[in-house]
């Protein structure tokens, strides 16, 4: 049993050095972390409801995933092909085109659950 529970604090050890290696090395974690925050507070700010916090912690999890998942492929791509190759380039392009997407959908949600209660606080008080 002992074994189970520190195979299962390492598996949870190394996840953590994964983020940390993704917020040291990626500008743009950088910039997912900070709107992050701020989606955060912006959520509390407004009161949102218990559902959308649901919402808005899938989509900031969805959005995480997808920087982590590409920095995953692209280190990938630079230990089996160090040297520029079209097709490695076409692998990266396609795994920060899912950072996009997923950032692009994030922004969605956010106009969704944040844009009348922000509108009608901002403009209606």
């Amino acid at each position: 049993m002992g074994n189970f529970f520190r195979s299962r604090f390492m598996s949870f050890s190394y996840a953590f050095a994964g983020i940390r290696y993704v917020l040291k090395t990626q500008k743009n974690a950088w910039i997912h972390a900070l709107i992050s925050i701020v989606v955060i507070f912006l959520g509390i700010w407004l009161g949102i409801p218990p559902q959308n916090w649901a919402v808005i912690g899938l989509t900031l999890g969805l959005v995480w995933m997808a920087e982590c998942m590409n920095t995953a492929i692209e280190i990938v791509f630079d230990l089996i092909n160090p040297d520029s190759h079209p097709m490695v380039k076409i692998g990266k392009d396609v795994s920060a085109a899912g950072v996009l997407i997923s950032a692009l959908c994030a922004v969605f949600v956010g106009l969704v659950i944040f844009g009348p209660p922000l509108f009608e606080k901002l403009f209606f008080r």
